[in-house]
């Protein structure tokens, strides 16, 4: 029997048999026509593809409905070192192997990072971008503005004109206190 050379693997999280990474080019996804066929309703027709390149693995995304992410960051293109989380949909892989033994000679190649980077606004990589502030202020998908701030009178002010503190006698005080005995 002939044996089959393997490039790794991907161990779920939790529980399940590890699925050996037997091609440098594997194409995951709910399809049977799949390399890796995960049986899942959330995980796209095609979700996924995983490359070895100089002997690490890469994962780019298809554009999948529910994202593929590396310890925990949605990716578009990303480098899956040794011992790294990959997220199908909500499925957990941890990828095992030897990148030396892959033939990786050097430092690894450049992750895919720039890719992610440039593929975002400067404003929203910044935390900058406007949406995204009115978001965490609780402005968007409200029918309003946001409610404006308060209006700080000068202290010179008379007390009447202030609409913050209520004039109160000090004839009603005093009864107030006395029914309380």
């Amino acid at each position: 029997m002939e044996k089959t050379e393997q490039f790794g693997e991907m161990i779920p999280k939790g529980a399940g048999d590890p699925i050996p990474l037997l091609k440098r080019k594997l194409l995951v996804g709910r399809r049977e026509s799949c390399d890796i066929v995960l049986r899942f309703g959330n995980v796209s027709a095609h979700h996924c593809e995983l490359t070895l390149e100089s002997g690490y693995w890469f994962v780019r995304d298809l554009n999948s409905q529910n994202g593929t992410r590396v310890n925990g960051y949605r990716v578009t293109k990303r480098r899956i070192d040794p011992s790294d989380v990959l997220t199908v949909a909500k499925y957990e892989y941890e990828i095992k192997y030897s990148p030396a033994d892959l033939g990786a000679v050097g430092p690894p190649p450049d992750g895919g990072d720039l890719e992610d980077i440039l593929g975002s606004s400067l404003l929203e990589s910044a935390g900058l971008n406007r949406k995204s502030r009115q978001s965490a202020d609780g402005r968007i998908g409200r029918n309003r503005p946001a409610s404006r701030p308060p209006i700080v009178t000068d202290e010179n002010d008379d007390a009447e004109a202030s609409p913050s503190v209520p004039a109160v006698d000090a004839s009603e005080a005093n009864e107030e206190e006395a029914t309380d005995d």
